[in-house]
């Protein structure tokens, strides 16, 4: 353990950010670099001797906290950063993005402030990718087995990179024209400069792993075609639809959903746009979701030069402490205020659109809205409460339905799905289809990135398994386990 008396020596500390008047001016990160050294071995040290680690709980890939917490109180780095890799793939990510339920189940958290497990995270994999520790592990021989990977998210690539070090041949496609995912044109540069995916695309492909971008399955190669070409095949496609809003006004121009507006400011980042083909520049930008994706659209209308930013979500305000029906250790639902809400605009609580209002050109100029109440339990319209507000550019942030059934990916595959939409698949992973596996949201429905790595590296053992007849691969987590919430 750390240091015993650690948590009583020492108050939680976080990362510093930047001052919001510089930050909106680029797409760096918003943290200070370097503010976390100097205090992360004393934020490691409050990790304490709780005798069961419920920050275990938390996290889905059975990440070893207590230990590399240790390590990283005595700033045996090397060490920290073995024990952090032992169960996680790509901790730079998960660090940066993970909403961090092991906080929540942190068992300090009972009556202090929770251990900044996230940013001790982070600090430990910085810490390695600085001293060159991070180091490709190709396989000792391979198996002869092919793979191919359909997705480069997290969950896809996490399922590769296990099977490639496990020594068979994988190949990985993405529909877009760079790897990544949503992890490439989904988060904001300001949340994780892509300069992180980039060196890990890098280590996997020095360890073998194969990468074909710009290529969909279902629409430029036949599903049925693959699976003839490879000896398994795992989907990890994402819930890539996105939840509509079918009101009236809704076919106004300047309305798109929020993964059509981020990826373009992505875009830009990569060097593709001078300017995004859509900008909030000069705007009244209106966001509806009031969740992650929400507020990444947010950040972004900032650094594009909204004029302003309002943020709808049409359930009640949440807490800043824990509900009686949301104890600990589960993962509450609270008042959240990321860097992105801290950079300005509005949040309103408990409202539904009604409608959309254009302009004689088709345009989106406002939108018509009323409060919303729960009463028997179900969300009703409050009468008196209608007005509208000014809006020439909406994202809608509200979510995703389902895996992406028009390219024909699940047809061509002829897969079940099961009640919710998503992929079906048993035990080990494996869909109706043998030698087909899935992993991911296109499995589970839309959840964290910690889940979609803990199924990447599951999944690799089910396809291990099926291709050698066992496997010493690690699966942290069934394709049935949920996260501790009430």
């Amino acid at each position: 353990m750390a240091d015993p008396k650690g948590f009583l020596n020492h108050g939680r500390e976080v990362a510093q950010t930047r001052p919001v008047g510089e930050r909106v001016q680029d797409w760096n990160e918003v943290y200070v670099p370097g503010s976390l050294l100097p205090i992360i071995s004393k934020q490691a040290s409050r990790c304490m001797d709780c005798g069961i680690p419920f920050c275990h709980q938390g996290c889905p890939l059975g990440n070893l906290i207590p230990e590399w917490n240790d390590f990283a109180y005595r700033e045996d780095w090397s060490a920290a950063s073995e024990r952090l890799h032992a169960t996680n793939n790509f901790p730079e990510f998960t660090g940066r993005l993970c909403p961090a339920p092991c906080e929540s189940a942190c068992v300090l958290g009972i009556n202090q402030p929770a251990v900044t497990i996230k940013n001790v995270e982070v600090s430990i994999i910085d810490k390695a990718w600085d001293a060159n520790d991070v180091l490709p592990q190709a396989p000792d021989r391979l198996s002869g087995k092919t793979v191919a990977v359909i997705g480069s998210g997290p969950a896809g690539l996490a399922a590769a990179q296990q099977l490639t070090r496990a020594g068979h041949t994988v190949a990985v496609y993405e529909r877009a024209d760079r790897i990544g995912g949503l992890l490439r044109y989904g988060i904001p540069e300001f949340k994780m400069e892509k300069r992180h995916i980039n060196r890990r695309i890098e280590q996997m492909r020095a360890e073998g792993t194969k990468f074909r971008t710009g290529v969909e399955i279902g629409r430029d190669i036949d599903a049925k075609k693959l699976r003839k070409r490879y000896d398994a095949v795992v989907i990890a496609a994402g819930a890539t639809i996105s939840r509509d809003l079918p009101v009236p006004g809704r076919e106004l121009n300047g309305i798109h959903f929020a993964m059509e507006y981020l990826p373009l400011a992505n875009k830009v980042q990569e060097g593709d746009y001078v300017a995004p083909p859509i900008t909030a520049e000069g705007k009244h930008v209106v966001v509806i979701g009031g969740g992650d994706t929400g507020a990444d659209c947010v950040g972004t209308a900032h650094r594009q030069g909204a004029a302003s930013v309002t943020q709808l979500e049409i359930m009640p305000r949440p807490g800043e402490d824990r509900s009686a029906n949301q104890p600990w250790p589960t993962f509450p639902m609270l008042y959240k205020v990321t860097s992105a809400h801290e950079e300005g605009g509005e949040r309103v609580y408990a409202v539904s659109t009604t409608h959309f209002e254009g302009d004689e050109d088709g345009n989106v100029q406002f939108l018509h809205l009323a409060e919303v109440e729960f009463i028997d339990g179900k969300l009703t319209q409050k009468p008196g409460t209608e007005r509208k507000i000014p809006a020439q550019l909406v994202t809608l942030a509200m979510g995703f339905t389902g895996t992406d059934r028009e390219n024909g990916l699940v047809d061509q595959f002829s897969l079940d799905l099961d009640e919710r939409g998503n992929v079906a698949r048993d035990g080990e992973f494996q869909t109706n289809v043998p030698g087909v596996f899935v992993a991911g949201d296109a499995g589970r429905g839309q959840s964290l990135i910690v889940w979609a790595i803990a199924e990447g590296r599951s999944a690799a053992q089910g396809v291990d398994r099926f291709l050698t007849g066992a496997s010493d691969l690690p699966s942290p987590i069934r394709p049935t386990d949920r996260s501790l919430m009430v």
